[in-house]
């Protein structure tokens, strides 16, 4: 992330009539609260937008605005930047689209809180009693993996993944989207609206895809591990072989607490997936780290050296497909081979998109594991960064950009599921078992907290 101070002094130094602020991962929300807070002490005068993925205009309103007493305004994508910048650089529009801005955040704060205090929750002990329950003495024993430690590809041929890529992304990209019955690839081209330049778009894309792989633009690396695996409690033992005495890592993991009055209803957390120690039934976890991002940032220079921003984003665009390709592939290897849990599976790239397949593969940062720094974890692990060079940065963000990691879980029970909010009893003992501060578990989870921290 870019330090506020940074951010600050070259909006002073160039005299900016707006501040943009983008937020890929949740890290980021906090860093904007800090930025528009630091705003107000010294103060700017200047309008604040607020934008990127992790983004959202009901935290934009709830948890930025009251720091800053100028305008902050939510902008959903890029492409209505321009409207916003408009309307707050028109002297004849500013004050009442402001004030209209002012009047929807009020709102949306008002209804935030008053969520807040309906919601109720079950302490974590509550929540650890009604775990999801898998008989895993009665269900079918898992299934050994062939490769029990890490292994590593270099150069992983791109032209193996253009058949794996999910193609609806990379038309929300270039803000592209048809209607029903069009809305996905390929039928958008039949679109009476988006049609037309999603054909052009994607005809420009696949010209690209084939410069890529004929010159080598792009490189792909991947890293998996498969290993022996327990659960105890909300934790997953992670061990270095099958004689299970040595203690690899420890996968932390977070339980969902929102109340559910059907007693039969279960509170779930990702280590139900994994077979407990006490149980005796040896078990198994996977991860993977994987990257198409290598040679893009030397290319993309080259572009914007010859002035071809169009260029820029599509090889972006390209590299971030190529990378969800890769996870697929990866995944499809895992339970065909290295794993080989479903090894006659029989599935199209459809159904593995539709996600038919046997077993789950959440990723740190996403509604089952919110917590980036369980990254750390599975980096270590895996030892990724000296294995494939793939990096984290302060925030957690991976580096190359175009990169995916997931933790893998073969039962065939096992599923996606949100998390939800987090109250201060979970957030205390999760702090615990990962021997963090309190306040700074906190601060990574910050989206996810039941409560306002102090």
């Amino acid at each position: 992330m870019c330090p506020l101070d940074k951010i600050l002094k070259a909006a002073e130094e160039c005299k900016a009539d707006i501040i943009g602020l983008s937020g890929l991962i949740t890290p980021s929300l906090d860093e904007m609260v800090d930025v528009a807070r630091e705003m107000q002490k010294r103060g700017f005068k200047t309008p604040l937008l607020i934008g990127g993925a992790t983004t959202s205009r009901m935290h934009t309103a709830v948890k930025i605005t009251p720091k800053y007493h100028e305008p902050v305004i939510h902008v959903l994508d890029a492409s209505r930047a321009v409207v916003v910048c408009s309307n707050l650089l028109d002297k004849n529009q500013k004050e009442d689209y402001v004030e209209d801005i002012k009047e929807l955040y009020d709102d949306l704060r008002e209804e935030y809180y008053e969520g807040l205090s309906e919601v109720k929750y079950a302490t974590i002990e509550e929540a650890r009693a009604r775990p999801y329950v898998i008989d895993f003495k009665k269900e079918p024993a898992p299934v050994k993996p062939k490769l029990i430690g890490v292994k590593v590809y270099k150069k992983y041929p791109l032209k193996d993944l253009v058949k794996y890529i999910d193609w609806n992304p990379f038309f929300q990209t270039w803000q592209l989207r048809g209607k029903y019955p069009n809305r996905n690839y390929p039928k958008i081209f039949n679109d009476p609206s988006a049609g037309k330049e999603a054909k052009r778009v994607h005809g420009d894309a696949m010209k690209m895809i084939e410069e890529i792989i004929t010159n080598d633009i792009l490189e792909c690396r991947m890293v998996v591990g498969i290993h022996p695996a327990n659960s105890s409690g909300d934790d997953v033992i992670v061990y270095t072989d099958d004689d299970r005495k040595t203690e690899l890592c420890r996968y932390h993991t977070l339980r969902q607490q929102a109340l559910k009055e059907d007693n039969d209803e279960c509170y779930m957390a990702m280590s139900d997936f994994i077979a407990p120690v006490d149980s005796e039934v040896p078990d198994y976890i996977g991860a993977f780290a994987v990257s198409a991002g290598f040679g893009c940032a030397e290319q993309c220079k080259k572009f914007a050296a010859e002035h071809d921003d169009y260029k820029v984003i599509m090889l972006k665009a390209l590299a971030d497909r190529f990378a969800e390709a890769a996870a697929e592939r990866m995944h499809e290897m895992m339970r065909t081979d290295l794993w080989g849990y479903a090894k006659d599976e029989k599935m199209t790239v459809d159904d593995m998109l539709r996600v038919k397949y046997v077993g789950i593969r959440p990723a740190p940062g996403y509604p089952s594991q919110p917590d980036h720094t369980e990254k750390l974890t599975m980096w270590k692990a895996l030892d990724v960064e000296k294995n494939s060079e793939i990096g984290l940065s302060d925030s957690l963000a991976m580096m190359p950009a175009a990169s995916v990691s997931a933790l893998c879980f073969a039962n065939p029970k096992s599923k996606y599921f949100a998390t939800g909010k987090i109250c201060k009893d979970q957030i205390e003992d999760y702090a615990g078992r990962k021997k963090m501060q309190v306040k700074d578990v906190e601060k990574w989870l910050s989206a996810d907290l039941a409560y306002d921290r102090a």
